[in-house]
């Protein structure tokens, strides 16, 4: 009984992935037994995870069909980009299948906790020695035809250093008084890091999207353990004074806070993509202009950066809508997970992993509609980009993983 109930999700969503795939241009998604195998990773997913326990089983299937719909899309879009798509999501339920054994034991992450530091910090040589830069950030490495994006690991990472650390420290930091400078210090210096890693970004990558993310997820974390909404406060003044300085030494920065204020004043220029893009949504009005029927390839790089408004042109505003609202149960579960955790700890991991999905959405799609600059990172699962798909696949089977719980039985 609970295989059947585990397996009825995924079987639903791969229906629902299957469906929105049948309408793709059949060349742009290779050979069919591709899609044969997705299909029967996204099923093993679910089978080998323990039947002993109960879990949150729509996680995962919330996950497939947003993938899905993801691959139909950039099909619309790119042929090409499409098959690169099919790879990076063989590789990514792959990955979530082979991390399901780690993930049953995630408490033990929280014994590493400077491990994921150290992490983080090699990935970001890494990317200093060797990453290229494109449009103005160096945001890849590049390893033959692979290229990935190291960000997309250590925002997991920063996420298990700070659950653990707050973990420890939580109460501390609470009770100590916003006055005394040393006690404050004492125990939120490791803290910085989080907050140094925003920075980092910003001013070494010029990656103002990610290092608004890392800054809102740590925010968020700091405030669910510790109440203390003067550090959070504080911590938001000095990641706006980095920006300041960002803005005004880095002709990159400068150029997408104009476009953000004014696209059309350079139509022709560096505010093309987002007039464009603000054409595109325009004309999908409240339902669309249907699947393969809009014009989203006029929008320079809209696999990437736009592919909400190729989607909002094409199944309307009911259909974006409609798209938010997966990613806001999706969300909405994760926070729940944390809820129902015994331990501070896993639900500081919960919650950081679930308001690392949540803010990833909030502020590409604001950047899109334009209520905030547009920043490089993907929407998740929906986006072209394997490095993206990677870490939020294992992101979803790790939260899937702590909803596990053991039957009640009557």
């Amino acid at each position: 009984m609970i295989l059947l109930r585990r397996v009825v999700p995924m079987i639903v969503a791969i229906g629902v992935a299957g469906l929105a795939l049948a309408y793709a241009p059949h060349a742009a998604l290779g050979p069919p037994w591709l899609l044969a195998v997705l299909a029967a990773l996204a099923l093993a997913w679910v089978l080998l995870a323990p039947t002993t326990t109960v879990r949150d089983d729509m996680l995962p299937a919330l996950a497939v069909v947003l993938a899905g719909l993801g691959l139909a899309i950039v099909a619309r879009l790119s042929p090409l980009l499409a098959q690169k798509q099919e790879l990076w999501l063989i590789v990514s339920l792959a990955l979530a299948i082979a991390a399901g054994p780690a993930f049953a034991t995630f408490r033990r992450f929280a014994a590493y906790k400077y491990l994921w530091v150290l992490a983080s910090l090699v990935l970001f040589v890494l990317l200093l020695v060797f990453g290229q830069e494109v449009n103005g950030a160096r945001l890849w490495i590049k390893l033959g035809p692979i290229e990935y994006e190291p960000i997309e690991l250590i925002k997991l990472f920063i996420v298990f250093f700070l659950a653990a650390y707050l973990a420890e420290t939580a109460d501390v930091i609470a009770n100590a008084r916003p006055w005394s400078l040393r006690a404050n210090l004492k125990y939120l210096g490791p803290l910085l890091i989080g907050w140094g890693s925003s920075m980092a970004i910003l001013v070494l990558q010029r990656d103002l999207g990610m290092a608004t993310l890392l800054l809102a997820t740590f925010a968020t974390m700091l405030a669910v353990a510790t109440r203390r909404l003067d550090i959070v406060v504080f911590g938001a003044l000095l990641f706006v004074v980095g920006a300041f300085w960002a803005v005004h030494h880095y002709p990159y920065v400068q150029t997408r806070i104009a476009v953000w204020r004014n696209p059309f004043a350079d139509p022709l220029g560096a505010g093309y993509q987002s007039s464009q893009a603000y054409y595109s949504l325009a004309a999908g009005g409240l339902v669309g202009s249907g699947y393969r029927l809009g014009h989203p390839q006029f929008i320079p790089d809209v696999a990437t950066d736009y592919v909400y408004a190729a989607f909002a042109e094409e199944f309307g505003i009911i259909g974006a809508i409609a798209l938010l609202a997966i990613f806001l149960d999706m969300v909405r579960r994760m926070f729940a997970v944390g809820l129902e955790q015994p331990d501070l700890y896993s639900k500081l991991l919960a919650t950081g992993l679930g308001a690392t999905l949540g803010f990833q959405v909030v502020i590409i799609v604001a950047g899109v509609i334009g209520l905030l600059p547009l920043t490089g990172i993907t929407l998740p699962f929906i986006s072209y980009g394997g490095s993206s798909l990677v870490a939020n696949f294992l992101l979803v089977a790790l939260v899937w993983a702590m909803s596990a719980h053991q039957r009640r039985t009557i």
